[in-house]
């Protein structure tokens, strides 16, 4: 078995593949003041409860965009997995030729995300994230990364919105019916919803515009809440939830 932990800005996911299926996942809240034990508390009885042996567990990889996590979970794996984790990063072998200015200034959950597309997809493709950020990162024909866009996450300005005006709430991240909302929540509702659909669809037209004029890029969409978009869209048809999961498990057998 595989524990792979993808460490989020908001959220940490955790999943266990034996050989190529996930058996278990999971996804705990970012708490950049727990321990290593506290961590410990909550994983140990999640495996638990999924009769999950840690003694089985022969290897882990970590991907983080928190560099105070990485000791956490690196500690944890050594401590109570008995096992050196990988961590993704400048010496490890990821299979994603990275074409940019400065290659280390990509963050290691979209080199992940690549390396899953490239083994489990075709391309050119257009990797949609939808996390504390979203994301939009382009693979060319030759399977090559060459860049992305960065935009806040769809969560994130919703609580910026509440946090900023005196009377406007927090709502919910859900679809809508109509664009015109009858009162204060449905009109919030529908700003975040259709807004972000818009920019979504905005931009993945202008990157096919760009680069992909004369092709049919593979889109994916990933991250907690790319579900939610799905189905409204016009080029999102394709959601993978375990996405960066399944690139952590390429990674690891690169490495391994």
């Amino acid at each position: 078995m595989i524990f792979a932990v993808d460490i989020g800005n908001t959220n940490i996911v955790i999943g266990v593949f034996d050989k190529n299926e996930i058996i278990f996942n999971s996804r705990l809240a970012t708490d950049y003041q727990k321990t290593t034990d506290e961590y410990a508390a909550i994983i140990m009885l999640l495996l638990k409860n999924s009769n999950i042996e840690p003694s089985n567990i022969r290897g882990v990889i970590i991907s983080s965009v928190v560099p105070q996590l990485v000791y956490t979970f690196t500690k944890f794996s050594k401590k109570y997995l008995s096992r050196d984790a990988l961590v993704v990063g400048p010496g490890l072998k990821t299979g994603v030729p990275i074409k940019l200015e400065n290659p280390k200034e990509v963050g290691s959950d979209r080199i992940v995300n690549a390396a899953a597309v490239l083994k489990h997809y075709r391309y050119p493709a257009i990797i949609v994230d939808f996390g504390t950020a979203t994301t939009f990162d382009v693979i060319n024909e030759a399977g090559e990364y060459i860049g992305g866009v960065i935009c806040p996450g769809v969560k994130l300005s919703a609580t910026i919105l509440h946090q900023k005006t005196a009377k406007l709430p927090e709502v919910e991240i859900e679809k809508c019916d109509r664009v015109i909302g009858s009162n204060t929540i449905s009109s919030i509702k529908s700003g975040i919803f259709f807004g972000y659909l818009s920019l979504v669809d905005g931009i993945i037209e202008k990157i096919i515009n760009e680069k992909f004029k004369n092709t049919d890029p593979c889109i994916i969409a990933t991250g907690g809440l790319g579900s939610v978009f799905m189905g409204e869209s016009k080029y999102l048809k394709r959601y993978d939830p375990n996405l960066t999961l399944n690139g952590l498990k390429v990674i690891y057998e690169k490495n391994a």
